[in-house]
């Protein structure tokens, strides 16, 4: 449930109309007995409205209060003045995805992003214009080489509102903190972008891997400060850029754990293997902000330790450390308190943290990785794993191998432990991004997580699947419906050998009908293309021809946005080169190309939110949950700080598709320490700005 603390324009305060009159109108009431020859003889204000006998007219809350101007509203404890909200920019109807009808059209070139390649896609407003600014990179542990003949690998791009313009070297954002020549960029594996220093603009997290020193110019990890304008300078020296251990980030997500109005950051480990061979896991690493750029890891403290890869018991329990892949923070229980979540590859648990806060506001962190339905599903047949089937077919007397059937393949190098890959933890999946959304409409996050899957590894390894979010008081809880029930499953083109490399993936309303479609990234395989799936009845999804929306081959990497502010979102895509096939299906363009895809759906009803935190909140409202009702509906979203595989973010804009009303009851819940609640009636067809304690404004344009 969400919290029933309520800030000043909360509903059950309400909107107190001060009707302010023109000078040398008649005067107003105050509810005195004035003398006829009084200013505030003959015109009542409205409750909340004093009359001034100075001037005759209707100031808020006191005689000396503000004075309102014409149409405005007053609310009298908070002492201010607030110009009326618009009229509904209302469809009759709504809009809705119909089948044989273009959705989207490619806008690459009309947007400027030719010429941009990767795979990793961050939205973020680094200027704070109002306009979706986006991040690109290849990723990996090379320099950037700003030479007209060298490599580039990432890209920070400027929307000016017709298109975007590249301004990675005059923002700085890749500056270097050693001297490593003109022209040459940090290497980037990892953005995640939020208020760190609270003035009003978003600093960014710059991940670096650091096994190969050499390939990285000595660089680390680091936090980038925003001095407002979109050019960041080198954060203080602290633990986030961990110069006393190799960093190997697959993920980071900003988060206000403890709610004291400073965010804070979550980065899972991935694995790394010296020269001498042997595979190190990491501890995921949770750091606490100082308010200024400063970060210092807690993760013992927090209870974030596991253990090392040496006891089966531990592995199937998900009490090992993790080999991340992705990153996740989400209110998933509705406490208030953040889950930490590390999706993880391999085949291998992945990690749900649940968030406790004591009495004394202190938060600690208890593994429900297991319980909670996160770490694995469960089927756990094996036998169908063909690697399995070779080594039954060499040794029938082993334990379950007796009525194993042959394999489909030719049995060459050993790849199969009998007594390990049988484990449930073995029996996981690679688990890329995990998505977070109200995708039954039922007020609370659901999670969609992205795997590749094997076809060789049988039914038992996990494939990308929703899973359902039933928390309650035993903890954090999901239901698996499965692919097949909810008609989410991918075709495979009528082959027995198929692999699904779906790592990356979106929620998204892409027809505003209200309710949450899914976007699947798949990639890395023959035959693999973006599946788009719109969900028409409760939890049942239709796959989206691609002439309706669009054919990319081998997705990987997607940000949804309102890049071009007309009310419905577009999408940016990115394409792998991993593993290309000649001849195969949808096999590899000539280049990672970016590819930008604008939505010509008819934008129907809508409102679009950006949160500003005041006092105790952070300023990005990061981790601000927003229970949005409209008609029949009711839809949660989350401001997120970053998630998914090797980083991405959603833009801090929320926006929400109303289907067929003309507006909406918005009751948000800050990430302050009181959980305070407001609750704003808005119409349809408008971005708002909410700012903690204030009144709704219309976003300028």
């Amino acid at each position: 449930m969400l919290g029933t603390n309520r800030g000043p324009w909360s509903a059950t305060r309400g909107l107190m109309l001060c009707a302010a009159l023109l000078a040398g109108a008649a005067g107003c009431d105050d509810g005195g007995m004035d003398p006829p020859d009084s200013p505030c003889a003959a015109v009542s204000c409205a409750p909340g409205g004093v009359c001034s006998e100075t001037d005759g007219l209707c100031h808020c809350g006191a005689a000396d209060g503000p004075l309102c101007g014409e149409g405005e509203t007053c609310d009298a404890e908070a002492l201010a003045c607030v110009a009326p909200l618009p009229e509904a920019v209302c469809v009759p109807g709504g809009s809705r995805f119909a089948a044989g009808t273009p959705h989207f059209r490619e806008a690459t070139a009309d947007w400027g992003l030719e010429g941009v390649v990767g795979v990793r896609l961050n939205v973020t407003d680094v200027d704070g214009d109002g306009w979706a600014d986006l991040v690109v990179r290849r990723g990996g542990q090379a320099l950037d080489d700003f030479d007209p003949e060298g490599t580039r690998r990432t890209w920070l791009l400027r929307n000016t509102g017709a298109g975007f313009e590249d301004v990675t070297r005059a923002s700085g954002l890749l500056r270097t903190r050693g001297e490593l020549g003109p022209g040459v960029g940090r290497p980037v594996e990892i953005v995640a972008f939020a208020d760190v220093d609270n003035d009003g603009d978003l600093d960014a997290y710059l991940g670096t891997n650091t096994v190969d020193e050499e390939a990285t110019g000595g660089e680390r990890s680091e936090i980038l400060l925003n001095d407002g304008s979109g050019v960041f300078a080198l954060g203080p020296e602290s633990d986030v850029r961990s110069p006393d251990r190799v960093d190997v980030p697959a993920g980071a997500s900003f988060v206000d754990v403890d709610r004291d109005g400073v965010v804070d950051l979550w980065v899972p480990q991935h694995n790394f293997a010296p020269s001498e061979g042997r595979i190190f896991f990491m501890e995921d690493r949770l750091y606490l902000g100082d308010g200024a750029g400063g970060f210092r890891v807690v993760t013992e403290e927090a209870g974030l330790l596991t253990d090392d890869w040496t006891d089966i018991d531990t592995l199937n329990a998900g009490e090992a450390r993790t080999r991340a892949w992705a990153a996740l923070a989400r209110d998933l229980d509705g406490d208030g308190t953040p889950e930490l979540l590390a999706a993880s590859y391999g085949r291998s648990p992945n990690h749900l943290w649940r968030g406790v806060r004591g009495e004394d506001g202190a938060v600690s962190f208890v593994n429900e990785s297991v319980a909670s339905g996160y770490a694995y599903d469960d089927d756990l047949r094996w036998e169908d794993n063909q690697f399995a089937r070779c080594f039954c077919r060499s040794n029938p007397e082993a334990e379950g191998c007796a009525d194993v059937e042959s394999p489909l393949i030719s049995c060459g190098t050993p790849n199969w432990n009998h007594d390990q890959d049988r484990q449930p933890f073995r029996l996981g999946g690679n688990s890329g991004a995990t998505a977070a959304g109200d995708v039954d409409n039922d007020g609370d996050l659901d999670l969609f997580t992205g795997e590749i899957k094997h076809w060789w590894a049988g039914a038992g390894s996990d494939g990308g699947e929703l899973l359902v979010n039933e928390s309650g008081a035993e903890g954090v809880r999901f239901r698996r419906p499965g692919d097949a029930a909810m008609g989410l499953e991918a075709d495979h083109l009528g082959r027995t050998n198929w692999d699904e490399g779906h790592m990356t993936n979106a929620l998204l309303d892409f027809d505003n009908d209200g309710r949450l479609d899914v976007y699947v990234g798949a990639s890395d395989y023959p035959g693999n293309r973006g599946l788009l799936f719109h969900q028409g009845e409760p939890m049942r999804f239709t796959e989206v021809a691609p002439e309706d929306f669009f054919l990319h081959h081998r997705s990987h990497g997607v940000v949804v946005a309102d890049f071009d502010r007309d009310g419905d979102l577009d999408m940016v895509v990115g394409h792998s080169r991993a593993r290309c096939a000649a001849g195969e299906p949808y096999d590899c363009y000539e280049t990672p190309q970016v590819r930008a895809f604008e939505n010509v759906t008819p934008a129907g009803n809508w409102v679009q939110l950006k949160l500003v935190g005041g006092e105790g909140t952070n300023r990005a409202a990061i981790g601000a949950q927003v229970r949005v009702r409209y008609g029949d509906f009711v839809q949660l979203l989350e401001v997120d700080g970053g998630h998914g595989h090797y980083g991405s973010q959603s833009d801090l804009v929320l926006h929400v598709g109303l289907g067929e009303a003309c507006g909406a009851e918005v009751e948000v819940r800050w990430p302050d320490a009181a959980l305070t609640t407001e609750t704003f009636t808005l119409p349809a067809g408008h971005r708002f700005v909410l700012t903690q304690g204030e009144a709704p404004a219309v976003a300028a344009r």
